[in-house]
């Protein structure tokens, strides 16, 4: 039982206690540019974008020094610089020195130390949880990490309606503090993968992470869907805020709560994966959820005020369930089909591709937003996130009941 695990449960209350920050940022922010400094919708989707750009900087060589260093510590520097970043933010305001160039800063800056903490976190719990309980593991994890948004996000509008955004950056920064003690609790020690690296080294084993995914089918497929679908996911999030306050015409506190509620699917697509993966299988439950059930993803686009509001929760549940139950099976695929000493390239450079594609889908939803307004830019990235998975069904993967694992593929 993983709950017996005790340096798992440290782990998994560091990732929900950051989770739960993250999601509070991803409301609070926003409104901070919105309500405080009267951003512009692509000025909205600039500070969107700036979160996912370390990606497309440092995701590649990030992954090779995760393998070098120690996972553990890598993510207490993470937590450390994400608290005192958005712990500047209110300082900045107090100050009158605050503006969306500061925003957009901190934006970048958080997102670099996210690269970090996610790339060591994904290779790091293979070496506390034993392979047989790595599905469990993911499960919870996801499942606690889509319970932290929904709380986050409902948080978020609340705090900011109570105390004001700029204030409620504070909350953010308190749950990085908590991720931090969490994880500098963890007992487990890794022993050194490599020690002695040769001129040029980086160069070798980036190309080397980048050969495994290119040449791989699998890891190939996945990698090509997750940025195509990252895109579009992007591409919507980044004009949600703007399209609920000024197009729907929610509060503050409104728009945290419509978003927690309809963020509950993500608890949702945690609780039913293992069933899915039982009766049909990994590959065919991946379509599942990342075909079929976003597909009721377009409803969003309809919300209205009143009964209307009903769309946008039915739309939101259904991309939450796909993604949560998606990434679960994901995540489970690939640290079980890679080898240990390579984890760490792998993951970076899946989301090198995978993450980098969300700066790219936000800006595009901005230009498009501003051009030709915003409701109708959100029919289109909406539209994409069920179609990006089409990708999947010209793949190895319609052909399989389940995925492989490193003993079938000899990884």
């Amino acid at each position: 039982m993983l709950r017996r695990n005790r340096d798992f449960r440290k782990l998994w209350y560091g990732e929900s206690a950051g989770k739960f920050g993250a999601a509070v940022t991803s409301v609070v922010l926003p409104l901070v540019a919105v309500s405080v400094l009267h951003a512009t919708t692509f000025e909205v989707s600039l500070l969107n974008a700036a979160t996912w750009v370390p990606w497309l900087l440092i995701g590649l060589p990030a992954g090779v020094w995760v393998d070098r260093l120690p996972r553990r510590t890598v993510m207490l520097v993470s937590d450390a610089v994400s608290c005192v970043l958005f712990v500047s933010v209110p300082l900045a305001y107090w100050s009158g020195a605050l503006d969306v160039t500061r925003l957009l800063l901190v934006a970048l800056l958080a997102g670099t130390a996210a690269v970090f903490f996610q790339t060591a976190y994904t290779a790091y719990l293979p070496s506390i949880v034993g392979p047989g309980d790595q599905a469990e593991g993911n499960a919870k994890l996801h499942g606690s990490a889509s319970a932290a948004q929904i709380a986050g996000t409902g948080t978020g509008g609340l705090i900011a309606q109570a105390v004001g955004a700029v204030d409620g950056m504070l909350t953010n920064a308190l749950t990085f503090l908590v991720s931090l003690a969490c994880v500098a609790r963890i007992r487990h020690r890794e022993p050194p993968l490599r020690v002695a690296r040769a001129r040029g080294a980086l160069f070798r084993e980036v190309g080397e992470g980048v050969r495994l995914v290119a040449r791989d089918p699998y890891l190939r497929s996945l990698t090509l869907f997750g940025a195509v679908s990252n895109l579009f996911l992007a591409g919507y999030q980044s004009l949600l805020v703007v399209f609920l306050v000024r197009d729907v015409g929610l509060t503050d506190s409104g728009v945290g709560v419509l978003v927690a509620v309809g963020g509950a699917g993500g608890v949702i697509g945690a609780l039913v994966v293992r069933r899915g993966v039982t009766r049909f299988g990994t590959a065919r439950a991946l379509l599942l959820f990342e075909l079929a059930v976003p597909a009721l993803a377009p409803l969003m686009v309809l919300t209205s005020r009143g009964a209307g509001l009903a769309l946008f929760v039915i739309g939101y549940a259904a991309v939450s369930v796909g993604v949560v139950a998606g990434n679960v099976i994901k995540a489970g695929f690939q640290q079980g089909y890679c080898r240990p000493d390579v984890l760490g390239r792998v993951a970076a450079c899946s989301s090198f591709l995978n993450y980098g594609t969300l700066p790219l889908g936000a800006l595009l939803a901005g230009a498009l937003g501003t051009w030709f307004g915003v409701r109708p830019t959100l029919w289109v990235m909406i539209a994409g996130i069920p179609l990006s998975a089409l990708i999947l069904l010209c793949s190895p993967v319609r052909t399989r009941r389940d995925l492989p694992t490193r003993a079938d593929a000899g990884h």
